[in-house]
């Protein structure tokens, strides 16, 4: 998660500099809110368009995860975007859906147990 969010940072801060420079500095509490709104958008746009495209983030390709649904294949955008929504959320009540995997029989989290995914470890090719 870490790795994860240092690219989510690059990304959020290129997304910042090109909202400011459109609508300027945000003042009020709604200005505020739609930046933070924004912001989520833009970064969901990233996790789902990568795991619709190829099952794998940047950082998950760095660290040989790949993320597919329990049929093998890829999760389908409705299904990565409802994993982002949950996992949203989950990161919003101190963890308790990334916390549920050290608990799960088969060591999903919560997110995962909803959608129908899970991370898998994949193997170099040579």
């Amino acid at each position: 998660m870490l790795y994860e969010s240092i690219l989510l940072f690059a990304i959020l801060f290129v997304a910042g500099v090109i909202h400011r420079a459109i609508f300027g500095d945000p003042q009020t509490n709604i200005q505020r809110f739609y930046l933070f709104m924004y912001s989520w958008v833009i970064a969901g746009l990233y996790f789902v368009f990568c795991w619709v495209k190829s099952g794998q983030t940047l950082a998950m390709k760095t660290w040989n995860l790949e993320l597919i649904g329990y049929d093998g294949n890829f999760l389908s955008i409705e299904r990565a975007i409802k994993r982002y929504v949950i996992a949203t959320f989950s990161l919003m009540f101190f963890g308790i859906g990334f916390i549920w995997a050290l608990f799960d029989r088969d060591g999903l989290s919560l997110h995962d147990r909803f959608t129908g995914g899970r991370v898998i470890e994949v193997l170099k090719k040579s």
